[in-house]
């Protein structure tokens, strides 16, 4: 094996003529920095911006920092450098690399399916993006103005209607009645009769997303029929996908570079716009400041934890995949660290955008910032909308926000439909090796999932969406990630795992991160599971609930991925078994749970440092360092 050259270290250099040559060649990223953007892509997502500013001000605000980046050491940082490292290390797919122990493969399987459902439903807020980000170019703002569509609780001010109730009138017929403008008997009528109608009244951009946009029914039991301009824009989503990954991770990793990016420029040109508006400081203060009550609040921990859980994606299977196109003798520790930090960092930034413009738009309504915020759908399609409304040049902030949340779709997709597309070619090599089939398998992908995504274009689309949001990645992340900790930390070996670490850093990793994936992560991850199953809330969608049979589906939806580790484990168990000659079904069992002769790098260089390493143990009886000497495992 060869020492990696300076040039290799560096992040901005080419790393092509550094590809090691193996019998099975995968690829290798460009450069470094494809890796590293892919990997930041991929973690900052739609959820930064519209997620995490709503959960950190309703959990203590600024003192939600605290328990956030605690368990960003505890969970988020060692989930992340244990999956870049296992990728790396064996350069194989969610579901081959588990030739470390067969009996676990079910968990490549699990982070497969749930690959596939995140990629179908994922797809379709790109494609509600892509909408709005069309509809923007218009001379005028399509939800600006209340309009045929629209009924008659929409408003097109609604600072009006809101002016009007904090100064003590009331709205009635578009007129706002005062009590010192009438007398007491006819004030106390038009009140009385403004009750009697109970109109909830709504914003224009409020009314827009869900008649025009959604036609939304009015239940999930009535599905409606097909939103052909919903189904126009879920088709260019895909495309764009195809177009992002049509030779592999050559062109996702140039394409990583404005994915990642530009969602950054975005944010800061909308950061700056936001402080000169009214209102801004005291979103961004409410947003800011801590109540130090919250952190005795175990519910504060709990969201700390799913936040990074959820924000960081391990266990999806797109860090392994992404990490198994490295270099060999990457420094998968740095990576992790800078990755992790840089996505939580995104988070804070983002709140502290979305805040300024909250702080506004409640500063015109005459609201409480509390009573404004929102998060989802509800932030990125009726909140700021309404908000450019009011702002000079609208058309040119709405086109960049939806240009943002675009990128910040694209960036997760790229790296998710890529890990079901490594997974197929490395499970089938001999089908999918040519460069033309490849392509044509991402074309079928793209096709199935697009034709699966019709159902999320229908009127009654928007309530499959929250039921896949619900349940396709939560729980079963959740017990995946446990039996992945399990597998490696236990029945491989976290001392051996650092070992294997050890080869391609060159240095052992302190001991620590053994006593996390055994311990503490395992144990932070059980106790986010049992919070949340004793959290559990029938899902809902603004003021509607869903009737039981809908969350008996969302629970399938968990159990499709879940169960598909035990059913992977007995179907394994069961063909050994036959196979096997005078052995027990125990001793089967232990044969599976040790890695194959298939396990290790790719390259038979280090396939049989790997293989020297284990065999020879220092005097602490430890992994020996086989890495040449005077390397550098510097970052760049």
């Amino acid at each position: 094996m060869s020492k990696l050259s300076d040039k290799a270290q560096d992040s901005g250099e080419d790393w092509s003529d550094e590809v090691e040559n193996d019998e099975d060649s995968r690829g290798n990223w460009s450069r470094k920095m494809d890796f590293i953007l892919s990997c930041l892509s991929y973690a900052v997502g739609l959820g930064n911006v519209w997620r995490f500013p709503y959960i950190c001000y309703k959990n203590g605000g600024g003192a939600f920092m605290i328990p956030f980046f605690i368990m960003l050491f505890i969970t988020g940082i060692p989930l992340v450098f244990m999956e870049l490292s296992f990728g790396q290390f064996a350069s194989s797919g969610v579901v081959s690399i588990w030739s470390v122990s067969p009996i676990f493969q079910g968990v490549g399987w699990a982070m497969f399916i749930v690959s596939c459902l995140i990629a179908v439903y994922y797809s379709m807020i790109i494609a509600w993006t892509i909408y709005y980000f069309f509809a923007s170019f218009s001379a005028e703002l399509p939800w600006s103005k209340c309009g045929d569509w629209s009924s008659d609780a929409c408003m097109e001010d609604k600072s009006v209607y809101s002016n009007c109730t904090f100064h003590n009138g009331t709205w009635f017929n578009n007129t706002c009645f005062h009590p010192r403008d009438h007398n007491a008997s006819y004030y106390a009528y038009i009140k009385t009769i403004a009750n009697e109608t109970g109109i909830v009244y709504k914003s224009s951009s409020d009314e827009y997303f869900h008649k025009v946009v959604l036609d939304i029914s009015g239940s999930i039991n009535v599905m409606g029929g097909l939103r052909w301009e919903l189904a126009g824009s879920l088709l260019v989503a895909w495309i764009l996908v195809c177009v992002c990954l049509a030779r592999g991770i050559k062109t996702s990793g140039k394409a990583v570079y404005f994915t990642a990016f530009f969602p950054y420029i975005v944010l800061t040109i909308l950061f700056i716009r936001g402080l000169f508006l009214e209102g801004s400081g005291q979103g961004i203060k409410y947003f800011l400041t801590p109540q130090w009550d919250a952190l005795l609040d175990p519910k504060i921990w709990k969201e700390g934890a799913v936040q990074i859980f959820f924000s960081l994606s391990p266990t999806w299977g797109g860090l392994i995949t992404l990490a198994s196109y490295n270099k060999f003798n990457n420094n998968t520790l740095k990576d992790a660290v800078l990755v992790s930090i840089l996505d939580c960092l995104t988070s804070v930034y983002g709140g502290m955008v979305i805040f300024a413009i909250i702080g506004y738009m409640a500063h015109i309504l005459h609201q409480s910032v509390d009573t404004v915020a929102s998060d989802g759908p509800g932030l990125a399609f009726v909140a700021y909308p309404y908000v450019v409304t009011k702002l000079p040049f609208s058309q040119l902030w709405a086109v960049l926000f939806f240009a943002m949340l675009i990128t910040l779709g694209l960036g997760t997709q790229i790296a998710t439909v890529t890990t079901v597309h490594t997974t197929l070619i490395d499970q089938f090599p001999r089908v999918f090796s040519n460069g033309k089939r490849t392509f044509c398998l991402l074309m079928v992908i793209s096709s199935l999932a697009f034709l699966l995504g019709l159902s999320f274009c229908t009127q009654g689309g928007m309530y499959v969406v929250v039921l896949f949001d619900n349940y396709a990645a939560t729980y079963s992340l959740l017990v995946i990630g446990m039996v992945e900790m399990i597998a490696l930390g236990w029945v491989y070996g976290a001392e051996r795992f650092l070992g294997d670490i050890e080869l391609m850093l060159g240095k052992r990793p302190p001991h620590m991160w053994a006593i996390s994936w055994k311990f503490v992560a395992p144990i932070a991850i059980m106790a986010i599971l049992i919070f949340s199953l004793v959290d559990f809330e029938p899902s809902k969608y603004e003021d509607y609930i869903f009737p039981g049979w809908a969350d008996g589906i969302g629970c399938i939806l968990a159990l499709m991925s879940i169960m598909a580790m035990p059913i992977g484990a007995a179907i394994k168990l069961w063909f050994a078994y036959r196979a096997s000659v005078n052995q027990t079904l125990i001793e089967v069992l232990r044969e599976l749970s040790k890695p194959t002769s298939s396990w290790g790098p790719r390259n038979q260089k280090n396939k049989a440092m790997m293989a020297l390493n284990d065999s020879t143990p220092n005097k602490n009886g430890q992994h020996l360092s086989m890495m040449p000497n005077g390397y550098d495992d510097g970052y760049c």
